[in-house]
C-alpha cells in the first residue's frame, strides 16, 4: 500500500515511509538495501531482531481480520526496542485499531476506508486497561494497588 497516503492512518509525527516494502526473506538474505520490510502471516519476525537498525518501516500483513499473528509480531518488535514505523496493512477493522495500537502499531493501511468518527469513538472507548502491553498504559490493577 506504499504511496497510497489517502487511506493511511498514522499516529506518528514523522513523514510516512513510502518506499515499497520487500519480503522478509529478501531482506534477511541481503538481496536488497531496502528500509521497509513486509511481514506476511506466518513469517518469523525474530529474523529481524538483529537488523532493526536498518529498518525504517515494518509493514505487517493482516490477510483477514481473524488472523492475530500480526499482534504478536508487533509486540515482539516493540519489546526488542524497534522505534520505527510499524504499519498494520490489509483487513484492518476500526474496532481492532485500539488493540493494535496497544501492541505497538502506529500506522495503518486498511483495505476499506475507516470512518474518522467511528475511529475516534473506538480510541476513546476504554479509559483503563487490565493487562500490560507494548504501550505505556498502566494496567488498572496497578493503579489501584500500586
Amino acid at each position: 500500500m506504499a504511496g497510497d497516503t489517502d487511506k493511511l492512518l498514522r499516529f506518528r509525527d514523522d513523514e510516512a515511509h513510502d518506499e515499497p516494502a520487500v519480503t522478509l526473506d529478501s531482506f534477511v538474505a541481503g538481496q536488497t538495501n531496502a528500509g521497509a520490510v513486509r511481514l506476511e502471516a506466518g513469517d518469523d519476525v525474530r529474523q529481524l531482531l538483529g537488523r532493526l537498525d536498518r529498518v525504517a518501516l515494518v509493514e505487517v500483513s493482516f490477510p483477514t481480520f481473524r488472523d492475530g499473528r500480526g499482534y504478536s509480531a508487533a509486540r515482539i518488535l516493540r519489546e526488542a526496542g524497534y522505534a520505527g514505523e510499524l504499519r498494520a496493512a490489509g483487513d484492518v477493522l476500526v474496532d481492532q485499531i485500539p488493540f493494535m495500537r496497544r501492541c505497538g502499531f502506529d500506522s495503518f493501511a486498511p483495505e476499506a476506508p475507516v470512518d474518522p468518527a467511528a475511529l475516534d469513538r473506538a480510541l476513546a472507548r476504554y479509559d483503563h486497561h487490565y493487562q500490560r502491553a507494548a504501550d505505556a498504559a498502566v494496567p488498572v490493577w496497578k493503579l489501584r494497588h500500586g
